[in-house]
C-alpha cells in the first residue's frame, strides 16, 4: 500500500523502517520541525531513504485546516495514514482522506486511560495489566474503533521507561506492522469502543506531580513510578524541591536504620539508609526510593543525600583525556546549538531530550568498547565534567554508585569472621525471592540453623534467565575480547585464592566437608579450574577446510566456534563449590552466560562465589545463582525456551527427566554426569599397602560422598583376608569429629535424609546375607555422623553390589585367583560407567584391564587422581559429555560453518 507516516520519535522511526521492509511504499513522512538544530529520528531516516519529508509547525489555524498543508499532503496519494506517535493535532481533512483512513497507536488498553499520559496513569492507578491499542482515528479523543490490542503484565516496580522498553515499544512496533498487514489483506476489524470502563486523564505536568502523603505506601509508590522519569514525582524537604525516582515496595529485609529526613505532610519522617531513602505511607508500610533529583537538576543516589561533596576529581591519564575529547565530540553532535562543550555544560539544560539520552549512551558504549552504561548514568551526571568523571570511574572499575548492597549473615567461626550472602543473585544484585520465601540452611555437624536462605520461585528463574540473556545479547560480556574475558576469570581465581580459608570454612559449615580437605580439594581445585579455563579463552579456534571449488569460481570454507548462549547449570551437594567451578569455568571461558542452581542443601559457597564475581568485575547478568528446589528451579531451567544448554550432575533418574524436558522444550544441548557404581579390581600382585591406602581413599574420601567412589572392590582370593584385616585396622584409626578440627578424618554426612538412606542401605546388605565387618550405624552424637562401614561376602545379586550408596560404605567381593576375564565381566555388569580402577604390578595386565573396563575414567595403581586438564565424564547410564580439559569447552560451544565464493 501507499502509506503516509505521520509522527515522530524512535518509535515512529522503527515503525517506518518495518513498514518499508514489509514492502509498503512510504509516499511521505510528516514529522515535527527541527528543535535546536536537531532533526527528529523519523525524519532523518526517511531523508536517508529519499522519501519526501515534511516538517509543518502546525496543520491548522483557528480551528481550520491550512489549505496549503492539506494540498501538499493530498498530492502524495496515500491510501493509508499511519500515526505511530504524533504530538501534533491532525485535521480530519487529512485523517479521512486516504481510502483506508488512518490508524493510531495508543499506549493503553482503550477505553481505559484515554489521553496523552496513558502510561503514567496505568502505573499511577496500579493497574495489573497494561498494553497498547491500535485504533481507527475519528474526530474524538482516542475514541475511534478498535483494530488491535495487546496486553502485558505490569510488574510491581515497573516505571514508564521499563514498561515502555519491555513491551510497549518492541511489541507496539510489531502491532502497528500487524495492523497494516490486516488492512492490506482486508481483514482489519472495526470494533466500537465500549464506554463502560472508559477513563480520561490529563497530561501529567511537573506542577501536578507533587506527592500526596496522606495515602498508603502502595499508592505513593505508584505515584512515584507513574511519574518516573517524566515529569517526576516531587515533594519539598530540607528547603528545596526533591524529585524521587526508582521506587520499590520490596522492602522485606530492610531495617529502617539511618538518618531522618523530615518531609512536611508525611505520615512519618523519611529515613536515609545505605539502601536508599525509606518512605512511609499512612498505613505505616515502607517503600524505598533509590534516586533523588535535587532542585538544581543533579541526580544523586538517595543513600548519599546527607553525604558531603563528592570525592576530589580524578586526574585523567593521557589515554583518558583522548577518550574525554571523543565524548566531547559526541556531546557536540547531539547539542549542535551549544557553541562549546565545557565542563559546566548541562546536557538537559542545553536542550537534550530523552531520545538524546539513548543516543549518547549508545555512542559512548561504541567509543568505550561496550562499556556498561545506562540511561540512568546520564541523569546522574548531567554536566559534561561530571559525566566524564563518572565515565572514567567506570572504565577504571571504580563505579561506586552501582555498588551492590549485600545483606550478610555474620558468623564467627574457625578464628574467622564470615560474611555470608543469603539471597538470590540475579543481574548482579542480591535480591529476595518472589514472595520473600526462605528456608533454613542446616549445619550437618550439629543440626543447627546457619541462616535463612532465599528460596527461588519460577518467576525468579525467569528473571535470572532474562538477565543472562540480556547480558549475552546486549551486555559487555559479548563485546570484550576473549583475552579480556580470560583476564576477568584470572582475577576471579585470584580472589577465590585470597578468600580460600573463608570459602573452605563455609564449605565445612554448610556441607560438612573436612576443613583441610575443603581447603585442598573443594576450594583448591576450584581455583585451579578457573585458572585453567581462563587460559583457554583466547585459544578457542575454528579452522579452514578445503572443499570442492565451484569452477570457474573459488571457495573458502571456515568454521567458527561460538558460545551457545544462556546456560543452566545444576550442581550437586557433595562438592558444592568444586562442581560449580568445573562447569561454570568452561561455560564462561566459552563466552556464555549462566544461571546456576546450587543444591538446595548446600547453597552458601555458591552465594559467596557470587559476591567474588562482583569484586572481579564480571559484568552483571553474566552469572546468576538461584538456591531452590530441583522440582521448581531445575525444572524451569530445563523447560525455559531461552536456555540453550543444561549442565547437570546428579542422579541418573533425575538426569533422564531433565533430558526429556530439554528435548520437549527446545532441544537444548545437554551434558550429564550421573550415578556410578565404580569397580576397583585389586590383584594379588599389587603393592598391598598402597592398595589398602588407595582403597580406603577410593571409598571414604569426602565421607564417601564422591561421584567416582569405588562402589565395589573386587579383591583376588589369595590376598582377600589380609586386605580386609588391614582395612579394618585403618578404619579404626580414623577420627570422626567436627570437620573444622584439623585432626578430623571423617566429618558428618551432608544432610539428614542422606544419613537415613545410608542406614537403610546397610539394613539391605545385612538382610541379604552380606557380612558387616564394622560400622553400619549412626554415631551417637549430635549431627549427621555415620560410621565408616565395611561389608564382605557380597555376592553379585545383592542390592548393595548393584546400587550406589554415595556414602562411606566399602563393598568387598572376592574373585578367583588368576581369573581376569571373569572379574572383568563382573565389574562391567552394571549400567553405570563413571570410573574404575585396577591395582597390579603387571603392566600387561594393567593395560588389558584398562582397555576392557567400560568407564569414562580408569585409575591404575592410584584412585581419585583427577586434574583440571584431564577430561572427566561417564559412559552408559553414568551420562555423557565431559567436564574439565579442552573437551569440556565443546560442551558449551557450537560450530558454525561459513562458505565464501569469490
Amino acid at each position: 500500500m501507499k502509506i503516509a507516516v505521520i509522527g515522530q520519535s524512535l518509535f515512529g522511526q522503527e515503525v517506518y523502517c518495518h513498514l518499508r521492509k514489509e514492502g509498503h511504499e512510504i509516499v511521505g513522512v510528516f514529522t515535527i520541525p527541527d528543535k535546536d538544530g536537531k532533526a527528529d529520528p523519523l525524519g532523518l531516516e526517511a531523508k536517508k531513504d529519499g522519501v519526501p519529508v515534511f516538517k509543518f509547525p502546525r496543520w491548522r489555524a483557528r480551528g481550520q485546516a491550512l489549505p496549503d498543508v492539506v494540498a501538499k499532503y493530498q498530492a502524495l496519494g496515500a491510501e493509508l495514514n499511519v500515526l505511530p506517535f504524533c504530538s501534533q493535532f491532525i485535521p480530519m481533512e487529512v485523517i479521512d482522506a486516504p481510502r483506508h483512513g488512518s490508524i493510531i497507536y495508543h499506549p493503553s488498553l482503550l477505553p481505559r486511560h484515554r489521553g496523552a499520559s496513558a502510561i503514567n496513569w496505568t502505573l499511577i492507578h496500579g493497574d495489573k495489566k497494561g498494553g497498547f491499542t491500535v485504533f481507527w482515528a475519528d474526530d474524538g479523543l482516542d475514541t475511534g474503533d478498535l483494530l488491535l490490542q495487546k496486553e502485558c503484565e505490569v510488574l510491581p516496580d515497573d516505571t514508564v521507561s521499563t514498561l515502555y522498553n519491555r513491551f510497549l515499544f518492541p511489541e507496539g512496533i510489531k502491532g502497528m506492522v500487524e495492523a497494516v498487514r490486516l488492512i492490506s489483506e482486508g481483514k482489519a476489524p472495526r470494533l466500537p469502543q465500549p464506554e463502560e470502563g472508559a477513563t480520561y486523564e490529563g497530561i501529567q505536568k511537573k506542577e501536578t506531580a507533587k506527592i500526596n502523603w496522606d495515602q498508603p505506601a502502595e499508592a505513593i509508590h505508584n505515584w512515584i513510578r507513574g511519574n518516573d522519569k517524566v515529569p517526576g514525582a516531587w515533594t519539598e524537604a530540607c528547603g528545596q524541591k526533591l524529585t524521587f525516582f526508582n521506587s520499590t515496595l520490596n522492602t522485606s529485609d530492610l531495617v529502617p536504620e539511618g538518618e531522618d529526613l523530615l518531609i512536611p505532610g508525611a505520615h512519618r519522617p523519611g529515613m536515609v539508609t545505605k539502601a536508599g531513602l525509606i518512605l512511609f505511607g499512612n498505613d505505616d508500610r515502607m517503600l524505598l526510593v533509590k534516586n533523588i533529583q535535587l532542585e538544581d537538576g543533579k541526580m544523586i543516589p538517595a543513600s548519599h543525600f546527607f553525604k558531603g561533596a563528592a570525592s576530589s576529581a580524578l586526574e585523567l591519564t593521557e589515554a583518558e583525556v583522548i577518550t574525554a575529547e571523543a565524548v566531547r565530540s559526541a556531546w557536540q553532535r547531539i547539542l549542535p546549538s551549544v557553541p562549546d562543550i565545557e565542563d559546566s555544560t548541562d546536557f538537559f539544560k542545553s536542550g537534550a531530550a530523552s531520545v538524546d539520552v539513548v543516543r549518547l549512551v549508545e555512542e559512548v558504549k561504541e567509543l568505550c568498547d561496550g562499556l556498561e552504561l545506562e540511561n540512568e548514568d546520564v541523569y546522574m551526571a548531567t554536566t559534561f565534567g561530571d559525566f566524564i568523571q563518572l565515565l572514567v570511574r567506570k572504565l577504571r572499575g571504580e563505579d561506586e554508585e552501582n555498588e551492590c548492597v549485600i545483606d550478610y549473615v555474620e558468623k564467627a567461626v574457625n578464628k574467622l569472621t564470615l560474611y555470608i550472602p543469603h539471597q538470590l543473585f540475579i543481574g548482579g544484585m542480591f535480591v529476595d525471592a518472589e514472595g520473600t520465601k526462605t528456608y533454613d540452611a542446616i549445619n550437618p555437624t550439629d543440626g543447627s540453623v546457619i541462616c535463612q536462605v532465599s528460596l527461588a520461585q519460577v518467576s525468579d528463574v525467569d528473571k535470572a534467565v532474562a538477565a543472562a540473556k540480556d547480558a549475552f545479547e546486549n551486555g559487555l560480556w559479548g563485546k570484550i575480547s576473549a583475552r579480556d574475558r580470560g583476564r576477568l576469570l584470572y582475577r576471579l581465581a585470584d580472589l577465590m585464592e585470597q578468600h580460600q580459608e573463608e570459602l573452605a570454612t563455609i564449605e565445612a559449615l554448610d556441607a560438612g566437608a573436612v576443613y583441610t580437605l575443603a581447603l585442598k580439594t573443594h576450594v583448591g581445585m576450584s581455583i585451579q579450574t578457573f585458572r585453567y579455563f581462563a587460559g583457554w579463552c583466547d585459544k578457542i579456534q575454528g579452522c579452514t577446510i578445503p572443499i570442492n571449488q565451484a569452477r570457474p569460481n573459488r571457495n573458502l570454507t571456515l568454521t567458527k566456534k561460538e558460545p551457545v548462549g544462556v546456560c543452566g547449570i545444576v550442581i550437586p551437594w557433595n562438592y558444592p563449590l568444586m562442581m560449580l567451578s568445573w562447569k561454570t569455568a568452561a561455560c564462561l571461558a566459552a563466552g556464555n552466560t549462566v544461571v546456576i542452581k546450587p543444591a538446595q542443601v548446600t547453597p552458601l559457597t555458591a552465594l559467596k562465589f557470587a559476591e567474588l564475581t562482583l569484586k572481579a568485575g564480571i559484568p552483571k547478568g553474566v552469572i546468576n545463582i538461584l538456591p531452590g528446589s530441583g522440582s521448581l528451579v531445575g525444572q524451569r531451567l530445563s523447560d525455559h525456551p531461552d536456555v540453550r544448554k543444561i549442565g547437570f550432575t546428579g542422579s541418573t533418574e533425575v538426569g533422564k527427566h531433565i533430558m526429556r524436558s530439554c528435548a520437549l522444550s527446545n532441544v537444548k544441548k545437554i551434558s550429564l554426569e550421573l550415578g556410578g557404581k565404580s569397580p576397583l579390581i585389586i590383584f594379588a600382585d599389587c603393592d598391598l599397602n598402597k592398595a589398602v591406602q588407595m582403597g580406603m581413599s577410593s571409598v571414604f574420601f569426602n565421607k564417601g560422598e564422591n561421584c567416582i567412589a569405588a562402589g565395589r572392590l573386587f579383591v583376588e582370593n589369595s590376598i582377600h583376608d589380609q586386605f580386609v584385616q588391614k582395612v579394618v585396622e585403618e578404619v579404626k584409626k580414623m577420627k570422626i569429629g567436627n570437620p573444622l578440627d584439623r585432626d578430623t578424618n571423617h566429618g558428618p554426612q551432608n544432610h539428614q535424609a542422606h544419613l537415613k538412606k545410608l542406614l537403610e542401605y546397610c539394613q539391605h546388605g545385612m538382610k541379604e546375607g552380606a557380612t558387616l565387618i564394622c560400622g553400619g550405624n549412626q554415631v551417637p552424637r549430635p549431627g549427621f555422623f555415620f560410621e565408616p562401614t565395611v561389608f564382605t561376602d557380597v555376592e553379585d545379586h545383592m542390592f548393595i553390589a548393584k546400587e550406589e550408596s554415595f556414602g562411606p560404605i566399602m563393598i568387598i567381593s572376592r574373585f578367583a585367583d588368576g581369573d581376569v576375564d571373569t572379574v572383568l565381566s563382573r565389574a562391567n555388569a552394571t549400567e553405570f560407567g563413571l570410573a574404575s580402577g585396577v591395582f597390579t604390578r603387571d603392566i600387561n595386565k594393567a593395560l588389558y584391564v584398562s582397555d576392557k573396563l567400560e568407564a569414562g575414567t580408569v585409575f591404575v595403581n592410584t584412585y581419585n587422581k583427577t586434574d583440571v586438564a584431564a577430561p572427566f565424564g561417564g559412559f552408559k547410564q553414568s551420562g555423557f559429555g565431559k567436564d574439565l580439559g579442552e573437551a569440556a569447552l565443546n560442551e558449551y560451544l557450537r560450530v558454525k560453518t561459513v562458505t565464501f565464493e569469490y
